[in-house]
């Protein structure tokens, strides 16, 4: 059975398959524009992209719009007719900024969690930029729809679900993700569906459901396609590709790792997250790491008590130095054992999906 298309209202996505956002600098234009070219949705992290602007140091924000609209044009160029998203977390201390920036490069799509995008409609007014709240429960789901229904008229125009098994900062207690019974990615995409049926009437207008975090073969996709999701988010399999614009010892970290060395910890803005175990997460797990710099980058993370500066831990990631950089993986990181293309991946992805639907 061939993949159905993903709509999103005018957007026709042939693949329906999202490159997940992965940052800082993991995931920019050349990662999104192959993806966008192989019929996906390529989406560019949006979080600190500025951190190779000759004014991040002096002048951050400034940096992260310039970055930020730099990289929405190079991906327009190498993909002239992809589907081009960025995600911005609802975190971040310019996020109004930053999405105006996208809307005015015209990006197709917006994608927004840690934290709820309660204004996110506003931004986009006068756009068709397509906007989606990442949520991890049908309550959230309901939350979002309910608020952006009263004060916009408007709905989301697809709703990411993101599970206990992504990577980076995820959006659970880490105490309920240490729980043997902690929630199932295949329930929660269930109850989202249920969920968001009230708002669908009423508007007389699909919204798609992703399922995201854990998934990484054409056989997950059919798994949640079967269950009514209408597409997927994958990250971790796209960070071994060539595209992927990550250091390429950020790649092979990937490739070295094994199960018992993606662990879950606490990040220094105060939410779980998962990654590799490498010498910075042993040393904080003894020490404060003093914060010599301060990006005033993400609203909970305050300088002064934070264990180290998360900004710092990302860029050195990205920039390949794997001791003192914070490597986010998803869980099935240790499962990749090859650097590939992102067509190739694309190809392997749809071909194992095809048989698991027929």
């Amino acid at each position: 059975m061939k993949l159905p298309a993903l709509k999103l209202g005018d957007l026709v996505v042939p693949v329906p398959i999202i490159q997940g956002a992965m940052g800082v600098g993991i995931s920019l234009s050349k990662l999104a524009s192959a993806v966008a070219n192989e019929g996906g949705i390529g989406v560019i992290a949006g979080v600190q992209i500025g951190f190779k602007e000759p004014d991040f140091e002096t002048n951050t924000i400034r940096a992260n719009i310039t970055a930020l609209r730099e990289e929405i044009k190079k991906a327009r160029e190498l993909s002239l007719k992809g589907i081009i998203g960025v995600n911005l977390m609802v975190a971040i201390k310019n996020y109004k900024e930053m999405v105006k920036a996208a809307v005015g490069e015209k990006i197709d799509l917006i994608i927004s969690g840690a934290g709820l995008p309660k204004d996110l409609p506003e931004f986009i007014k006068g756009s068709k930029t397509k906007i989606a709240p990442v949520v991890s429960s049908g309550k959230a789901a309901a939350l979002i729809a309910k608020l952006w229904d009263r004060r916009f008229s408007y709905i989301p125009d697809l709703i990411i679900v993101e599970g206990t098994d992504a990577g980076g900062h995820l959006g659970y207690s880490l105490e309920d993700l240490n729980k043997e019974d902690k929630p199932m990615l295949i329930d929660t995409v269930k109850e989202v569906i249920k969920t968001i049926k009230p708002f669908e009437k009423k508007y007389d207008k699909k919204i798609p459901v992703i399922a995201a975090g854990g998934i990484f073969s054409g056989t997950d996709i059919a798994k949640y396609l079967k269950v009514g999701a209408s597409g997927v988010q994958m990250g971790t399999r796209f960070v071994a590709t060539e595209e992927c614009d990550a250091h390429k010892n950020f790649k092979e970290a990937y490739l070295k790792s094994n199960e018992a060395d993606i662990q879950l910890i606490r990040s220094p803005v105060g939410m779980p997250g998962r990654a590799i175990k490498n010498k910075l997460i042993e040393r904080v797990k003894l020490a404060k790491i003093p914060v010599t710099k301060c990006y005033n980058c993400l609203e909970p993370c305050n300088p002064e008590t934070t264990p180290y500066c998360i900004s710092a831990a990302l860029i050195k990631a990205v920039e390949g130095d794997m001791d003192e950089g914070l490597i986010f993986a998803g869980t099935n990181a240790y499962r990749l054992n090859k650097i590939t293309t992102v067509k190739e991946l694309m190809r392997e992805l749809i071909t194992e999906a095809e048989q698991a639907l027929t």
